[in-house]
C-alpha cells in the first residue's frame, strides 16, 4: 500500500485477479508449480541433513511487482556497485591505492582468507574480476532499497529466476498477458555475449565457452547444467580438461578441443591443485598458469571473494567515492565491526536488538536474530564475540517490507529480498530487468535462505501502466470468489512496515 492506505499501483491488476479468483484454485497452481517443477528437476541439495537429500525450494504464484521507475533507479546502483567492486579489485592486486591511503585497512584485505597472492600483479583479459555478481537487496519504503550483501565469487539463484518466469508463463498466462512485463528469459545469451567478450588475448575466432561444475553432489548442480544447456556450452568437471603448454583443452570424442572461456562454478581453492589445495580432485593442474599466461579467461576472477567479504562490505560506498567519484545510489546497512573495540562493546550489550552474522558466512548459518534469540543463545553468541572478535559483525534489524504470499493458511505477507544478476563484460554492464526473490515463507520468520526452508517468486518489472481495475483478468480456471482479497491483498503490499523485523541473513544459497 502506499502513505494514503491504497493498493500502490504496479498491483493493481494482480488485486484485480486475485479477487476473481478461488482459494483452491490458487493452492492448484501452488501444486501444479510443485509438480512442475519436480519434473523439470529444478532441485537443491542441503548438505548439512546427511545424505545431500534434494529437495524442492517452494515456488509462490503470486510475483513481487516493481514498476520501471524503481527498477531504473535499482539498474543504475547496482552498475554503479559492481562498476566500483571491480575497480576495488583492479587495485588492490595492483597498486594498492586504497590501502596505501587507509580508506580501507591493509590488514583487513591482505590477510583476508579471501586473498589470492598468486593474482598479485595480474590483470584478467578487459580487466573485469567480476563478471557475473548476484547484488542482494531489501526494501524499507517507497524509494528505500538497502545492500544487503555482494556476491562475486560464484552467485547462484539465476536459474530459479528463469524458471520461476517460465512456470509463471505456463501455469498464469491469462494474468502474464495483462501486463507488460520486462523479459528475463535472454538472460543466458547476455551471458554468453558477456563470457565471449572477455575472450583472452590468446584466443582465434568464435571464443570455445564452457560451464565448469564440481559434478552433480553440488547443491547448486541443477543450475550449472541448465546454464550450459541454455548458452549451448559444454559442461565439464575438472577431469575433462588439461594443460599442454600452459593452454587448456578439452577432452572430447573427437580429440582435444582448446578452452577459451571457463565459466566456472567451483570455489577458488578447489581450481587448480598446483596453485591452491593440492589435495583437490575437482579442478584442473596448470590452470592458473595457463590464466596467468592469458591463454585463458576465468569468469569470475580467483581471488574476487575479497570484494564480497562481509567485514569489508562496511568499505563499498567509500570505494565508490574513491574509485567513481560519485555518492552511492545504494545504500549500505549500517555494520559494526566487531574487531573494532568501541564497536565491540556496543554489540556486547545490544546482542537482543542485532543481527549478529560471521564475517565470512552464508546460507544463513552461524547467526544470532537477536529479537528473536533466547538468553543462551545470546550468552553463546557473547562467548563466541569474544574469543574471536574479527569473525563477527553485526547489523540492526529494519523493518522491512513484505508482499502478499500464498501459505498454507491462505495468503499473508511474508518479508522478501531480491537477488538481481549483473554482468560485467567488456565495456558494458548488462542486468536483465528483476532478479530473484526469495521469501521467508514461514510465518515469523526472518529468514529467506533456501536451506533455511525459504522460498522464491518470479519478479516482474512493468514496462508500463498495469491493467486497469475494470479489465478483466481472465480467470486462468478459477471460478470460486474470495471475497475481500483486494482489501486483503491492500493490507498486505508495499507500506505495511509494522509487522515486524528481518534479518540480515547470509545470501549465498
Amino acid at each position: 500500500m502506499n502513505d494514503g492506505g491504497a493498493i500502490r499501483p504496479a498491483y493493481t491488476g494482480i488485486a484485480r485477479y486475485l479477487d476473481g479468483a478461488g482459494g483452491g484454485a490458487l493452492e492448484a497452481k501452488r501444486r501444479e508449480a510443485e509438480v512442475l517443477f519436480r519434473r523439470i528437476g529444478v532441485t537443491f541439495a542441503v548438505y548439512t541433513e546427511g545424505g545431500d537429500p534434494e529437495r524442492l525450494i517452494p515456488f509462490d504464484v503470486i510475483p513481487r511487482i516493481l514498476a520501471r521507475g524503481e527498477w531504473d533507479s535499482l539498474h543504475r546502483g547496482l552498475e554503479q556497485r559492481v562498476r566500483a567492486l571491480n575497480a576495488f579489485l583492479a587495485d588492490v592486486y595492483g597498486p594498492q591505492r586504497i590501502l596505501k591511503e587507509g580508506l580501507v585497512p591493509a590488514e583487513l584485505v591482505l590477510k583476508n582468507e579471501g586473498y589470492r597472492a598468486v593474482m598479485e600483479g595480474f590483470t584478467p583479459p578487459g580487466g573485469v574480476y567480476t563478471v557475473i555478481s548476484g547484488i542482494d537487496l531489501v526494501r524499507t519504503g517507497p524509494d528505500a532499497f538497502y545492500v544487503l550483501e555482494d556476491n562475486c565469487r560464484v552467485p547462484s539463484g539465476v536459474s530459479y529466476m528463469l524458471e520461476n518466469r517460465e512456470a509463471m508463463m505456463r501455469l498464469l498466462p491469462n494474468l502474464c498477458a495483462a501486463h507488460r512485463i520486462a523479459p528475463v528469459s535472454h538472460y543466458p545469451e547476455e551471458l554468453l555475449e558477456t563470457l565471449k567478450s572477455l575472450a583472452p588475448p590468446a584466443c582465434q575466432g568464435d571464443p570455445t565457452v564452457v560451464v565448469m561444475t564440481p559434478g552433480p553432489f553440488n547443491s547448486a548442480y541443477y543450475e550449472h547444467s541448465f546454464l550450459a544447456d541454455e548458452m549451448g556450452v559444454e559442461l565439464v568437471e575438472g577431469a575433462d580438461l588439461f594443460v599442454r603448454d600452459d593452454t587448456v583443452f578439452m577432452r572430447t570424442t573427437a580429440g582435444p578441443r582448446r578452452v577459451d572461456v571457463i565459466y566456472r562454478r567451483i570455489d577458488d581453492e578447489f581450481l587448480d591443485p598446483q596453485a591452491f589445495r593440492p589435495d583437490s580432485a575437482l579442478g584442473v593442474p596448470g590452470l592458473m598458469r595457463a590464466y596467468r599466461a592469458g591463454r585463458v579467461t576465468l569468469a569470475n576472477a580467483p581471488g574476487a571473494g575479497i570484494a564480497d567479504d562481509k567485514a569489508v562490505y562496511p568499505f563499498v560506498p567509500a570505494m565508490i567515492r574513491f574509485y567513481l567519484t560519485e555518492e552511492p545510489i545504494l545504500q549500505n546497512v549500517p555494520t559494526y565491526m566487531c574487531e573494532r573495540e568501541e564497536d565491540r562493546a556496543y554489540v556486547l550489550d545490544h546482542l537482543g536488538d542485532l543481527v549478529v552474522k560471521l564475517a565470512r558466512g552464508s546460507g544463513g548459518y552461524g547467526m544470532l536474530v537477536g529479537p528473536h534469540s533466547t538468553a543462551e543463545q545470546r550468552a553463546d553468541f557473547a562467548a563466541r564475540i569474544r574469543e574471536k572478535p574479527a569473525d563477527y559483525i553485526a547489523q540492526p534489524t529494519l523493518a522491512l517490507s513484505t508482499v502478499p504470499t500464498l501459505c498454507e493458511g491462505g495468503m499473508a505477507p511474508r518479508h522478501v529480498d531480491l537477488r538481481p544478476f549483473v554482468l560485467f563484460g567488456k565495456n558494458q554492464v548488462r542486468i536483465v530487468p528483476g532478479g530473484l526473490t526469495r521469501v521467508a515463507l514461514r510465518e515469523g520468520s526472518l529468514v529467506v535462505n533456501s536451506s533455511q526452508g525459504g522460498g522464491t517468486k518470479d519478479t516482474w518489472v512493468l514496462e508500463g501502466d498495469p491493467p486497469p481495475m475494470s479489465q478483466s483478468m481472465g480467470a486462468e480456471g478459477m471460478t470460486q470468489s474470495m471475497g475481500g482479497m483486494t482489501q486483503t491483498l491492500g493490507q498486505m503490499t508495499m507500506g505495511n512496515m509494522t509487522m515486524g523485523k528481518m534479518d540480515f541473513g547470509g545470501k549465498k544459497d
